[in-house]
């Protein structure tokens, strides 16, 4: 794929939504690093449903510390993996609270050193809360990046550089975005849209004729 149909690609893709963000629910980084660390192997919308109910409650390192993990997983049990993600946010919550002063830190470095924090949750943080360029691809976006041509990649990590190498740099601070929930609503896995696909006329995917 050349840049030219890379750019009006993107460029469409904000038309259609000027301001895309997360679906999960927060206000400040530190509830956005919870709810992506309590996302893995979930749905935004049953994160969401069990933050609405912690967030009120605990939506400090100081005040889920206090919950203990047992206090925690009462809020979170909806979630799979709950016990493990339950570890790792009081572990996380300590951590910040001894190595940061309790603020949600803006390097990948550190971020990373997080108990349950790994890459995509840390460029998930430091894109959303920080506004930096980074590009955390998940399921959505791998499939999008291959299937369209617009990065193609054996793995995450060369999706990942390969998108912040040739999306253009105007698009890149929202790209993130604007593939995952293209992923997630329109180009999805077993049936995409490409009927009723903005980018269908630039798109690569090969079998696209099955699906118009």
């Amino acid at each position: 794929m050349n840049r030219d149909k890379r750019t009006e690609i993107f460029a469409r893709l904000r038309a259609n939504n000027p301001n895309p963000t997360t679906e999960l629910n927060y206000s400040t980084p530190f509830e956005l690093l919870i709810a992506v660390i309590l996302s893995a192997q979930a749905t935004d919308v049953g994160v969401n449903k069990a933050t609405d109910k912690l967030y009120p409650v605990a939506n400090t390192p100081e005040a889920i510390l206090a919950l203990g993990v047992d206090g925690l997983k009462e809020y979170i049990k909806t979630i799979g993996l709950f016990n493990s993600k339950a570890e790792n946010v009081i572990k996380t919550c300590r951590a910040l609270l001894e190595h940061h002063g309790g603020e949600v830190p803006d390097s990948r470095e550190a971020l990373e050193a997080l108990p349950g924090v790994g890459r995509k949750t840390a460029n998930v943080v430091l894109n959303t809360a920080f506004g930096q360029p980074a590009m955390a691809v998940d399921t959505h976006i791998f499939r999008v990046s291959n299937r369209t041509g617009i990065a193609p990649g054996k793995n995450v990590l060369e999706v990942e550089k390969r998108l912040v190498r040739l999306v253009p740099r105007e698009f890149l601070l929202d790209a993130h975005h604007w593939l995952i929930l293209h992923g997630r609503y329109t180009c999805t896995a077993r049936k995409p849209k490409c009927g009723a696909c903005l980018i269908e006329d630039l798109c690569e995917f090969k079998q696209k004729r099955d699906y118009l």
